[in-house]
């Protein structure tokens, strides 16, 4: 062997195995790939590349007067103007490129180009937001971040904020926060086996640790929220109960407002700046705590099976709806889940939907059930839900109606893992005399079994519901 070959051995040798590392790694280690060869070679990319894809991408205006003088007196040709990079800011899923817009351009030029943005540098996908008049942000997603769901460590630290829970990652690598002091009624729509399951999951483990009552209500004999009981002021696992649970709700909200009211007194009694028309104006000493209900499949409280329980689903929806309407400034929120939504489940139910500002719409057998929850929203939004595959569960399209809309997707989380969470946190658990009778119960240090229903001879795991009498 001469030496020639055996100095292209040495070289290629170790060049192979490096590119074969570096594929591997942009296959199944997406997050190292990016921080050590993506980023980089992105970077030298858009460096390098960068006048020509503005001009291609349609991102470049005629030169100021001005400079079309300098250039002429120069003797050299005008260049057109262009967005400036101010500073490149790498993170784990990509980039962040913040741009000063050249004179004549608008945010919406960058929003249009974001796709031939994309294929020209070479990534998953570009986002455009503004920052001020004049200054965008172009975040910069390596790779595909909803494959394999891994929500920031500090996310739960960041969120820092009552009733402000982080539950999924967005398609641009930042987190998707459910709020409920700025959207307080939500609506969650999927097929099955589409993760709508998993987003409640990801709810209780956020709203655990909070100083929050937790109520559930799961006509399906409560094997979805059964096993959060010992984190639960509340409980309904049939329509019986369910009716007479959204009835104590009913009184438990009249209480707040007569305890606002209470407190607004006579007129001058209450300086100006204490007046208040919900409980958060309320002095700390007299805030009552604030309430999640987590309504699984909205469809069972609709459905009849005769005249004797028409009284009944109406009595049900009729104080959803008051709920719905009145119960925000009272501290109370709906979280409903469901397959369907819509009016061919009866009367009341459009009305209610109207009222949940919060829509979340995973996997969807149908384009009208994705109409029924981003109709009102985005059409794109609407058909982005049709499109999702059945080998992603948990991805949804979240929005709201002030026509934002997210693509999302939930981290897998065990029932185990959130049962335990719920153990963890029953200290929190308040006592809200209202609901008492619907407080599920289980020996101590002992959780509910989720799929072994209770024997005949067992004591009842829930009291007495007043409407089931």
């Amino acid at each position: 062997m001469d030496a020639l070959t055996t100095t292209l051995l040495e070289l290629g040798a170790p060049a192979a195995a490096l590119g074969s590392g570096a594929l591997y790694a942009r296959a199944r280690m997406p997050r190292t790939y990016w921080s050590t060869i993506g980023f980089p070679l992105t970077v030298h990319r858009i460096r390098r590349d960068y006048e020509a894809v503005m001009e291609s991408c349609g991102l470049t205006v005629d030169p100021s007067f001005w400079r079309a003088m300098a250039s002429s007196a120069a003797n050299r040709p005008a260049r057109p103007a262009m967005p400036q990079i101010r500073r490149i800011t790498a993170s784990s899923t990509g980039m962040r490129i913040r741009l000063r817009l050249a004179r004549g351009q608008e945010t919406a030029d960058v929003l249009n180009a974001t796709e031939k943005l994309r294929h020209a540098w070479g990534v998953h996908a570009v986002y455009a937001s503004e920052v001020k008049p004049g200054i965008v942000d172009l975040r910069v997603v390596g790779f595909d971040v909803l494959r394999d769901v891994r929500m920031p460590r500090r996310a739960g630290a960041k969120s820092a904020g009552l009733l402000r829970v982080p539950v999924a990652l967005r398609a641009d690598g930042t987190v998707h926060h459910r709020d409920y002091r700025q959207v307080p009624n939500g609506l969650d729509l999927g097929a099955n086996q589409s993760g709508k399951s998993m987003f409640t999951r990801n709810l209780v483990h956020g709203l655990a640790a909070q100083p929050v009552a937790l109520v559930g209500i799961d006509c399906k004999r409560g094997v979805e929220q059964r096993p959060f009981a010992p984190r639960l002021s509340a409980l309904a696992t049939d329509q019986a109960e369910a009716l007479g649970l959204l009835l104590a709700l009913l009184v438990e909200m009249d209480d707040r407002y007569d305890l606002i009211r209470a407190h607004q007194g006579v007129p001058g009694a209450v300086a100006a700046e204490d007046l208040t028309s919900d409980i958060w104006g309320l002095p700390e000493k007299l805030r009552p705590v604030p309430i999640v209900v987590l309504i699984d499949e909205i469809a069972e409280l609709f459905l009849v099976a005769s005249k004797v329980d028409e009284e009944r689903r109406n009595q049900a929806v009729t104080a959803l709806i008051r709920l719905a309407q009145l119960a925000r400034a009272a501290g109370i929120y709906l979280e409903i889940a469901g397959q369907r939504f819509g009016s061919e489940l009866g009367k009341g139910a459009t009305l209610l939907r109207s009222q949940l500002t919060g829509r979340t719409v995973h996997r969807v057998n149908d384009l009208e059930t994705a109409r029924m929850g981003l109709g009102d929203i985005s059409e794109v939004a609407m058909l982005a839900a049709t499109r999702i595959s059945p080998d992603m569960p948990g991805t949804a399209v979240a929005g709201d109606t002030s026509g934002r809309w997210y693509e999302i997707r939930t981290p897998y989380r065990s029932l185990a893992d959130v049962a335990e969470r719920c153990a963890e946190f029953a200290h929190l658990t308040p006592e809200l005399p209202r609901l008492a009778a619907f407080r599920p119960t289980a020996p101590a240090g002992q959780l509910i079994p989720a799929d072994i229903p209770p024997v005949p001879s067992a004591p009842p795991v829930f009291a007495p519901a007043p409407a089931a009498e």
